[in-house]
C-alpha cells in the first residue's frame, strides 16, 4: 500500500512511528529511486508487457488517437458538459468498451440504479448489432419490467426485435467485469470508494477503470466547508486514488447552472468547482451540442444544417497531459438506443463560445 512504512531488517514499527526519514532505518513504500523504476521498466519490457498494462483504450478510436492510446494508470479524467448532453451515456459506453476488451470496471453511480444501467447496455448492444432498426431504450426497458405483453426470459421477450436477443448474450459475456455500486450522496464517501475499488481489484486480479457519475455528489469530507472546497477535496482524493492504485479514474462533472444557457458553449470554467477540476485533472473532456457551438455562418446560409448539427455532439479535449489538447471531435448521437456512434471524426466547421444566430 502506498505510504506504508516498511521497516528495514532488524527494526520494528509501532503505530505512532509514522516517520518518513529512511536514515532512521525506515523506508516509505511510496519512495522509489529512479534506478528502481528503471529496473522495473526493464523487467516489464523483457517480459513483453510493454505499456499495454498501463493503458485503458476508450474504444472511441479518434479519441484514443489524440490521447496516445487511451486513459493511463494514475490519470484523473474529467468529463463535463451541460445537462442532457449524454455524459452518462458516454461514460457507460466507455466502461462497456473497456470491459469488452477484457479489463474490469467499477462504476459508482449516483444517478441511476444497476438495472437502469443494464437496460442501457442491452439497448446499446442492440443498437450496435441492429443499427437504427435495433430496439430502443423504451422497448428494452419494457422487456425488463415485464410490461411488454410477452412472456419468457429477457432474450425471449426481445426475440422479435433486430439484435435484441443477441444483445442480451453479448452483455452476459462481459457483465462479470463491470461492478456497479448504487452510490448515494449521503453515504458514499471517498473512503467507501477507495475500499470498494480495493475489493474489486482483489476480486478480479487487475486494477479496474473507475467511473464516478458524478463527482459533485461524492459525500464531502467536511460539511462545514464551502461547496468549492469540498469539490476540491473530492477531486484531490480521486487523483490520489488513481496514483496509489495505478489505475485511471473517469469522473463525470456537472455544469454550474447559472453559467450555462442554451446556445452557450460549456467550458471547463463552467463546471462546478472548476478551479480544482482544471488543476488536478490530467485530461479534461467536455461534451457540447454541435448546434450550440457552431459558428453563425454555417447556419445562416443553409438552414438545413441546423437539423444535421443537432444530431451531433462535440467532444472537446480541453486539457491533455498525454497528448494534444484544443482538439474538437464529433460523434453522432443515437440516444434513442443509449449510445454514441463510435466512429467519430474531427470537427471541420468553425466553433464559437456562444451562438448568436436565432432561427
Amino acid at each position: 500500500m502506498a505510504g506504508q512504512i516498511v521497516p528495514r531488517k532488524g527494526f520494528a514499527v509501532s503505530g505512532a512511528q509514522q516517520v518518513r526519514w529512511c536514515f532512521h532505518g525506515f523506508v516509505d513504500a511510496s519512495l522509489h529511486t529512479l534506478d528502481e523504476v528503471l529496473e522495473e521498466t526493464a523487467s516489464r519490457l523483457q517480459a513483453g508487457q510493454g505499456a499495454g498494462g498501463r493503458l485503458w483504450p476508450t474504444g472511441f478510436e479518434m479519441l484514443d488517437r489524440q490521447l496516445n492510446g487511451g486513459f493511463r494508470a494514475g490519470d484523473l479524467v474529467l468529463l463535463g458538459g451541460p445537462q442532457g448532453i449524454g455524459k452518462t451515456t458516454w461514460a457507460l459506453q466507455t466502461a462497456r468498451n473497456v470491459a469488452r476488451s477484457g479489463r474490469s470496471v467499477v462504476v459508482f453511480s449516483y444517478e441511476h440504479n444497476p438495472q437502469a444501467l443494464l437496460v442501457r447496455l442491452v439497448a446499446l448492444e442492440a443498437g450496435l448489432i441492429g443499427g437504427v432498426d435495433g430496439p430502443g431504450l423504451i422497448r428494452v426497458r419494457s422487456a425488463f419490467e415485464a410490461d411488454d405483453g410477452r412472456s419468457g426470459s429477457l432474450a425471449e421477450r426481445l426475440q422479435d426485435t433486430v439484435g435484441g436477443a443477441q444483445a442480451v448474450e453479448v452483455v452476459r459475456d462481459y457483465a462479470s467485469r463491470i461492478v456497479v455500486h448504487a452510490s448515494a450522496g449521503s453515504r458514499t464517501t471517498l473512503e467507501v470508494i477507495a475500499e470498494l475499488v480495493g475489493q474489486a481489484e482483489q476480486r478480479t486480479g487487475q486494477p479496474p477503470l473507475v467511473v464516478v457519475d458524478y463527482l459533485q455528489k461524492v459525500r464531502g469530507l467536511d460539511p462545514r466547508r464551502s461547496e468549492d472546497e469540498q469539490i476540491a477535496l473530492v477531486v484531490e482524493g480521486l487523483k490520489d486514488l488513481a496514483l496509489e492504485r495505478e489505475l485511471p479514474v473517469l469522473a463525470v462533472s456537472a455544469a454550474d447552472k447559472p453559467t450555462v444557457a442554451s446556445g452557450k458553449r460549456v467550458r471547463v470554467s463552467n463546471l462546478r468547482g472548476s478551479s480544482a477540476l482544471a488543476f488536478e485533472a490530467d485530461t479534461v473532456l467536455v461534451l457540447n451540442d454541435k448546434y450550440d457551438v457552431v459558428a453563425r455562418h454555417h447556419l445562416v446560409y443553409d438552414l438545413a444544417n441546423a437539423d444535421r448539427f443537432r444530431r451531433w455532439a462535440v467532444l472537446s479535449i480541453e486539457k491533455n497531459r498525454n497528448g494534444r489538447d484544443g482538439v474538437d471531435l464529433e460523434f453522432r448521437k443515437r440516444f434513442e438506443q443509449g449510445l454514441f456512434a463510435p466512429d467519430g471524426q474531427l470537427v471541420t466547421e468553425q466553433l464559437v463560445d456562444e451562438r448568436i444566430f436565432v432561427e
